[in-house]
């Protein structure tokens, strides 16, 4: 049903395949658009949202989605799962 396409990427111009699997997935998922970026613009847009914190319970550098406040903990990605799960 589904063949792989070649697709350029709209940041920096280079060809990539937007594959059989990956059309399927995003059908399933109900997008209706193509991905405009290859995966290495996508990881590299993603990870420049990222901002460095330290965590409150570790102290180990933690990678979070939001700017952190004063006053506000943030904890690494392994802390904040414990904490979720009541481990």
């Amino acid at each position: 049903m589904y063949e792989d396409k070649t697709l350029r990427c709209k940041e920096c111009g280079n060809e990539f395949v937007f594959t059989a699997c990956e059309q399927e997935f995003y059908a399933a998922k109900g997008f209706t658009n193509e991905p405009q970026r290859c995966k290495a613009c996508r990881s590299a847009r993603k990870a420049a949202g990222l901002h460095t914190a330290v965590c409150a319970n570790c102290g180990k550098e933690a990678k979070v989605p939001f700017e952190p406040r004063d006053g506000r903990p943030v904890y690494c990605s392994e802390c904040f799962e414990r904490m979720r799960t009541g481990e």
